[in-house]
């Protein structure tokens, strides 16, 4: 079996406190037949996380450093014009989200060559010991319901961490968002040219909103407009 290349593009905004942690994780992740290549954007963070990556390059393989903020979108997007694998896989640095999963996540591509594999909250059990994603199941649910609904696909969780497609269905050029809006733009422009679609369980350590970065109710009137948008827009990938 030929090897499978996975660029992990891992964003980083001020995460001083689990950086090394999550990186020293990926590298822990050992798959058979499966080669990773470690794409870390540290995206004008005013902490230590700078100092920590450039004092820990054995962790990762590419390090853009961008001087000001622009956003976990513009991460992503230079994360993508820096990548060369098969395949992206997005990994936030902030543990929310174990890479002790990546097997589990990758199978579906391994066993049957799928085209996006979505990682979900709402197929395990784990939601219920985690609070911080219930406040946003509800908005999530109906982003998912209207994804769905305009592309024709059955995600059960379409704002999950945890999405991986074949990096030649997206071209980063043509990405127009910057914000949290930026995950559906990408699924919708990928899911043009993907057949096979797996939705695997994974498990959530969601953290509070004085923790972590939430998605709040007024980013999801853009990410439907962007859902609608992309929809009724020529493909343009």
């Amino acid at each position: 079996m030929k090897e499978i290349k996975i660029s992990i593009i891992v964003p980083v905004f001020n995460e001083e406190k689990t950086l090394n942690t999550i990186l020293e994780k990926i590298n822990q992740q050992k798959i058979s037949g499966v080669k990773f290549e470690i794409i870390v954007v540290n995206d004008g963070s005013t902490d230590d996380s700078l100092k920590i990556l450039k004092d820990n390059s054995n962790l990762y393989q590419k390090l853009i450093n961008l001087e000001k903020n622009m956003g976990k979108g513009g991460a992503v997007r230079e994360g993508l014009l820096a990548s060369s694998g098969d395949y992206i896989l997005f990994q936030d640095a902030d543990m929310e989200y174990d890479p002790s999963e990546y097997s589990k996540l990758l199978k579906p591509i391994i066993d049957n060559n799928v085209d996006i594999v979505m990682g979900s909250r709402l197929m395990t059990s784990s939601l219920k010991r985690h609070g911080g994603y219930s406040k946003n199941r509800l908005g999530n649910s109906l982003i998912t319901f209207l994804f769905n609904l305009f592309n024709h696909t059955k995600f059960t969780d379409i704002y999950s961490g945890y999405l991986i497609f074949r990096r030649e269905n997206i071209n980063p050029n043509k990405l127009r968002t910057n914000g949290w809006e930026q995950q559906a733009e990408i699924l919708s422009k990928i899911i043009k040219k993907s057949n096979k679609i797996f939705d695997v369980p994974i498990t959530y350590h969601g953290r509070t909103y004085e923790d972590g970065k939430k998605i709040k109710p007024k980013d999801i009137f853009r990410i439907i407009s962007t859902i609608i948008g992309e929809k009724i827009s020529p493909s343009d990938n």
